[in-house]
Parts: C-alpha cells; structure tokens; sequence
C-alpha cells in the first residue's frame, strides 16, 4: 500500500507562483513513477508532469517551460513547482503514484488549485 498526501494548493493571481507538494508512505519502494494529475470542472483528469524511477521526466505541453517536477528522496516526497500561472491552470491537482508491477496507481486526495485573472 501506498500513502499519497498533497498540499501547497490555493488561490493566486495570474502570473504567480505556487508549489505543489505530495508526500508519499507505505511501499514507496514500489514505485515506479510518480505524477501530478489535474482536473478541471468538466473535463477528464489528464497528466501535468511525471518522474520517473531514473528521474527521467515529462510534462503536458500546457505546462512546458513554466512548470517543474522534483523529488527529494530522503524526504519520500515530489514537488510541482508552478509559475506563471494562467487561470486556465484552475484545476484540483492529484499527486499519483504507479506501480508498473501490477499497472496499477495510486493517488492523493487532491488540493485546488485557483487562477484567478
């Protein structure tokens, strides 16, 4: 079993910053990447950033050049740095986990994300 806890969320203006951050327990070992997801009201959930076990990393093209994926190992946790937001980044903003073994993910609870213009 995995734990995926997020925080860092909010309400900022258009151009601002926030990070995001996901802290995961449990069997961290099993995983083999770790992501942000967004979901916005009406729309499907759809993949924001990933890292993965060799660090290897990839983002949505929506995101490129503004957002940032980090882990910090000893901590067990992964960071989305987000700047120059746009309100169309509103969103609640998942940290997932996925466990190639069983194709299986895990996610967090999620933490709102607000643009305003």
């Amino acid at each position: 079993q995995v734990q995926l806890v997020e925080s860092g969320g909010g309400l900022v203006q258009a151009g601002g910053s926030l990070r995001l951050s996901c802290a995961a327990s449990g069997s961290i070992g099993s995983i083999d990447a770790m992501g942000w997801f967004r979901q916005a009201p009406g729309k499907q959930r759809e993949l924001v950033a990933r890292i993965a076990r060799d660090d290897k990393t990839n983002y949505s093209d929506s995101v490129k050049g503004r957002f940032t994926i980090s882990r910090d190992n000893a901590k067990n946790t992964v960071y989305l740095q987000m700047n120059s937001l746009k309100p169309e980044d509103t969103a609640v903003y998942f940290c997932n986990g996925y466990i190639g073994l069983v194709n299986y993910n895990y996610w967090g609870q999620g933490t709102q994300v607000t643009v305003s213009s």
